[in-house]
C-alpha cells in the first residue's frame, strides 16, 4: 500500500529523483515532479538543487570544524555529496570520488574493493558499491525530510541503470540500494526512461507522431558517457506497440571531454603568454571553459567569452589571468573534434599503441560521438535508418549540436524526425516514475526484455592430448530480449556439474546477436569476436553426500526477475536439488 512511485536517476554525473502521487484524484495520469534536493553547496552552506552532482568528498580528519558537513538527515559526517564534493574536490581531486556508476560496470575493477578514489589515501578508499550507497543514501534523506510520513524505502522504487549494464553490475546496483536501505527497487533501463518521460509529455498524442515500421533512435550524451538504443513501432493486432531492438556499448564520453579539450587549448593560449597554472588554476579553467562553452552555444550571436581564472598565492591576492573562448575555437573542439562529419561507414578508432596502460576506466580511444554513433546504425540497422530522433542528456541542452547531429545524418540518408523533449537533465528520472505509473494504472508499455544474450562455457568431452586443452562451447543460457519475471530451461541439453570442489564457470555475453535462442551452441574457435568473456563465476557448489570432484548432471533453469536480475540454477536430473551460480564479483 505505497503512496508514491518514485524514480531515481542515479547518473554518472548527476542523480535525480522524481515521483508521482498514486493517490491523485485526478482521473488523468499526475505528471511526474521532480524532487528539489538539499545538499551543501559548501561546507556549513545548505542549498537546494533540481538535482544532486555525483560527486562525493571525502574529508580528512580536523580538516572541517565539528558540525561543518552536517546535513539534517544525518549528523557527525566525514564526506559530503553533491555540489559542494564537486567544488572541494575540484581542488583536492585525490579525495574525490568520481564517476562511480562506470567503475560499478568496469569489469576488470574489484567493484566491491576499496579503490576509490585511484589516487587516493588507500586508507581512506571506498568501494563503487559503496559510493552509490552514500548518493542513494543522500536521496532518501532528501526525500523524507519533504515526506516523513512515507519513507522512501516503502515507495514503489524505479532504480535507472545503463541499458548496457551486464547482470553483474545490475546485481551490484540492486545491492547498493539494498545498503542505503531501498531493498524493493526495480531496474529500468535509462534510454528507455528517456522515451517514458517523452510518453508522459505526449499523452495520447504519440500515436499521431509515430507509426507502425519506425524506428526511434534514443541519443543520450551526457556528461560522462554516450548511449546509444533503438525503439522500435509494431503493429500489435490493430494498435501501435513499442519494442526495444538495439542497444549500444556504454561509452566513457560526453560533455565532460569537451570541457578538458577547450580546457587544454585555453591553457596553451596563456602558456603562450607566459602564464603558468597549478593544479587548482588548471582545474578552475575547466569549470570556466564549460561556462563559456555553454554561453556560447546559448546564443549564436557571441563570438567570444571571456574565461577568468584567480591568481596564485597572497602577494598575487585579488589578481586574475583572463584568455578568450572564441566561437572558431569551440567550432575547432567541439563541432570538428566531437561531432565531425563522417560517413556512414565510417567505425571510431579502437585500441592503444601504448605497451603499458594505467589500470583507470576503459575510456574510448575516439572522441568523435558522431563515428560512434554510425558504428552502432551500421552494426544494429544497416538497411533502416532511424525514422525519428529523440535527444538525451545535458549535451544536447544545446539546439546547435542537435542540428549538427541531424545534418550529419542527413548526409546518410534522409535525417530522422526530432522528437522533442522536455527537460533531457531531468528526463530519466521522470520517465521512471512515469514507467511505475504505467504499470500500476495500466498503459503502454515498452517490450524488450534483457538488452544481451547470456552464455556459459560448456568443456567439450574428448581424448587428453599433453598440452591442449579440451575445446570448449558457448551454450546460450538467456536469449536477447528474454522478458523480466520470466524463468525457461534450457532445453534439450544436459550438462555435468562438478560439486564438492572449487571450479570455475566461464560466463559470456552479447549484444549484438539477437537472432540466437535459449539452447544454441557455438563452438569456442567459431565464436564471434562480439561474444566477449565477463567475469567467470568462481565457487564450490556444497553436496554433502557427495565426495568432491563428484560429476551431477544437471539442467539449467534460469530466472530474470521483475526486479532485472538474473540467477542461474543447476538442477540435478537425479533428484531434484537446485545449486545456484551466482556471478563473481571480484576480479580472479
Amino acid at each position: 500500500m505505497t503512496k508514491y512511485i518514485v524514480g531515481i536517476d542515479l547518473g554518472t554525473t548527476n542523480s535525480a529523483l522524481s515521483y508521482v502521487d498514486k493517490d491523485s484524484p485526478s482521473p488523468e495520469q499526475p505528471s511526474p515532479e521532480i524532487l528539489p534536493i538539499p545538499q551543501l553547496v559548501r561546507p556549513a552552506d545548505l542549498q537546494t538543487r533540481p538535482y544532486l552532482p555525483s560527486f562525493l568528498y571525502l574529508a580528512t580528519p580536523d580538516e572541517w570544524p565539528e558540525g561543518a558537513l552536517d546535513i539534517p538527515w544525518s549528523q557527525n559526517q566525514t564526506f559530503l555529496v553533491g555540489e559542494g564534493a564537486r567544488e572541494l574536490g575540484a581542488k583536492t581531486p585525490s579525495q574525490l570520488v568520481s564517476s562511480s556508476k562506470s567503475w560499478l560496470s568496469h569489469r576488470a575493477a574489484d567493484r566491491e574493493g576499496a579503490i576509490l578514489p585511484p589516487d587516493g589515501d588507500e586508507s581512506a578508499r571506498i568501494s563503487p558499491v559503496e559510493a552509490a550507497q552514500r548518493y542513494l543514501r543522500h536521496l532518501a534523506g532528501a526525500w523524507e525530510s519533504t515526506h516523513p510520513e512515507h519513507p522512501l524505502r516503502e515507495q514503489h522504487l524505479l532504480l535507472t541503470v545503463p541499458a548496457s549494464f551486464d547482470a553483474v553490475a545490475r546485481e551490484l546496483t540492486v545491492k547498493a540500494a539494498g545498503f542505503a536501505g531501498l531493498s524493493d527497487v526495480t531496474l529500468l533501463e535509462e534510454p528507455l526512461a528517456a522515451f517514458y518521460a517523452w510518453l508522459a509529455d505526449m499523452g495520447d498524442r504519440w500515436r499521431e507522431s509515430l507509426q507502425p515500421g519506425d524506428r526511434v533512435l534514443v541519443c543520450d550524451v551526457g556528461g560522462g558517457t554516450t548511449d546509444f538504443s533503438l525503439i522500435e513501432v509494431r503493429d500489435q493486432d490493430g494498435d501501435l506497440a513499442l519494442e526495444r531492438v538495439a542497444v549500444g556499448d556504454h561509452l566513457l564520453l560526453g560533455g565532460d571531454n569537451m570541457d578538458l579539450a577547450l580546457g587544454h587549448v585555453l591553457h596553451e593560449h596563456l602558456a603562450q603568454s607566459n602564464k603558468t597554472l597549478d593544479a587548482a588554476q588548471q582545474r578552475a579553467l575547466v569549470l570556466g571553459a564549460r561556462r563559456a562553452k555553454e554561453a556560447l552555444l546559448a546564443d549564436p550571436l557571441l563570438e567570444k567569452q571571456t574565461v577568468t581564472v584567480l591568481g596564485q598565492g597572497r602577494r598575487l591576492f585579488g589578481s586574475k589571468l583572463t584568455v578568450e573562448l572564441s566561437r572558431a575555437t569551440l567550432q575547432q573542439i567541439v563541432f570538428n573534434g566531437f561531432f565531425p562529419t563522417c560517413t556512414a561507414n565510417e567505425v571510431p578508432e579502437i585500441g592503444s599503441s601504448a605497451g603499458f596502460l594505467e589500470l583507470g576506466l576503459p575510456y574510448v580511444t575516439d572522441a568523435a560521438i558522431t563515428r560512434h554513433l554510425a558504428a552502432f546504425l551500421l552494426h544494429h540497422s544497416p538497411e533502416r535508418p532511424p525514422s525519428h530522433i529523440l535527444f538525451n542528456g545535458g549535451v544536447f541542452n544545446a539546439p546547435a549540436l542537435r542540428s549538427r547531429v541531424l545534418e550529419i545524418m542527413g548526409t546518410w540518408g534522409t535525417a530522422p524526425q526530432v522528437l522533442e523533449g522536455s527537460d533531457r537533465d531531468l528526463a530519466v528520472a521522470r520517465g521512471a516514475a512515469w514507467y511505475g505509473t504505467v504499470r500500476n494504472r495500466g498503459g503502454l508499455r515498452i517490450r524488450g526484455g534483457t538488452a544481451r544474450s547470456y552464455w556459459i562455457g560448456m568443456e567439450v568431452a574428448r581424448p587428453a592430448i599433453p598440452g591442449l586443452p579440451p575445446p570448449t562451447r558457448a551454450l546460450c543460457v538467456v536469449p536477447h530480449g528474454m522478458e523480466e519475471g520470466t524463468e525457461a530451461t534450457v532445453p534439450n541439453q544436459t550438462l555435468g556439474l562438478v560439486v564438492g570442489q572449487p571450479a570455475t564457470f566461464k560466463f559470456l555475453s552479447c549484444s549484438t546477436r539477437p537472432g540466437d535462442r535459449i539452447g544454441t551452441l557455438l563452438d569456442e574457435y567459431t565464436w564471434p569476436a562480439e561474444l566477449e568473456e565477463t567475469n567467470p563465476i568462481t565457487t564450490t557448489l556444497v553436496a554433502d553426500d557427495l565426495a568432491p570432484g563428484t560429476i551431477v548432471p544437471v539442467q539449467v533453469r534460469v530466472q530474470l526477475t521483475e526486479v532485472g536480475t538474473l540467477q542461474l540454477w543447476c538442477v540435478s536430473q537425479e533428484d531434484g536439488r537446485r545449486f545456484q551460480l551466482e556471478f563473481n564479483i571480484r576480479t580472479p
